[in-house]
């Protein structure tokens, strides 16, 4: 087994473990928020890493070892079926370092039998809007981790977005819950039915995107109740009120929670497949 000794490496940098689609995102969204400290990203495909460096300006770390040895934060960020592999490969850490891991479903008792202490666990799930800085990302840490330590994630993370502190058993709840593919997916099959009644594209998705975005946007931003926003939207009898009642004759919520329970059981065949 490997161990890396850090004693005399300097420890300033962000490192990433993954340079797929989640670790593009929060580095964009890092570098709107004007956050121009090292970042160090390790990925097995060249490609990635080329990407990443001119997009914005990350480090790049082929040699796995090495990037760990740069971690002051480790984030792990590939995919479930990855996890198990890539802490064997880590192997031995031999200084306190604080990872926290992006995976869908991969618990944190799991990672502590990967990689254990001196490493302080944390989950976190990130939203892909992080780009744009409005992300939402849950968190949760393992027991014993300081408040300073919690503290600095925590700002890391804000500065795409809010966070939440998730209790671990809610983590698979929120994460089929929180998807901006709920939203894209409404837009298309909102879009795409107004195209069949005769708006141009243009028109249909400038049109649907304000009945999801706008219109959610002013709940959050008005403190108005939902119920009473649905009200408002929906006089009886109305054109409104006639769409809603027939979508939910259609089962517009079953199949809503039917989507979000399929979501929850591929969580439970990812830990199991961990295991």
């Amino acid at each position: 087994m490997h161990e890396i000794n850090v004693k005399r490496t300097r420890e300033k940098a962000i490192v990433f473990l993954g340079g797929g689609r989640i670790t593009g995102a929060l580095v964009a969204g890092l570098r709107l928020a004007g956050y121009h400290k090292p970042i160090v990203v390790h990925d097995r495909n060249p490609y990635k890493l080329r990407q990443l460096r001119r997009k914005y300006g990350v480090k790049v770390e082929a040699n796995l070892h090495r990037a760990v040895e740069r971690a002051r934060l480790l984030i792990v960020a590939v995919r479930p079926d990855s996890v198990s592999e890539l802490l064997r490969a880590i192997g031995k850490v031999e200084r306190p370092l604080t990872a926290v891991s992006l995976t869908a479903g991969v618990p944190l008792a799991k990672l502590r039998a990967g990689l254990g202490p001196p490493v302080r666990w944390a989950r976190a799930m990130p939203s892909p809007v992080c780009r744009s800085g409005r992300g939402l990302t849950a968190l949760t840490f393992e027991r014993g981790i300081s408040r300073s330590v919690q503290r600095d994630v925590h700002n890391l993370f804000a500065r795409v977005g809010p966070v939440l502190a998730i209790p671990e058993s809610k983590f698979d709840a929120f994460t089929v819950t929180y998807s901006c593919s709920h939203g894209y997916q409404a837009l298309a099959a909102l879009a795409t039915g107004a195209e069949k009644l005769g708006l141009d594209r243009k028109s249909a998705l400038t049109a649907a995107a304000h009945a999801l975005a706008d219109g959610i946007s002013a709940w959050r931003e008005g403190n108005i109740r939902l119920d009473r926003l649905l009200r408002e939207a929906a006089t009886p009898g109305g054109i409104a009120t006639t769409v809603m009642s027939s979508m939910n004759k259609a089962g517009y919520a079953r199949v809503v929670e039917r989507g979000l329970r399929a979501g929850m059981a591929r969580a439970r065949r990812t830990r199991s497949s961990e295991g």
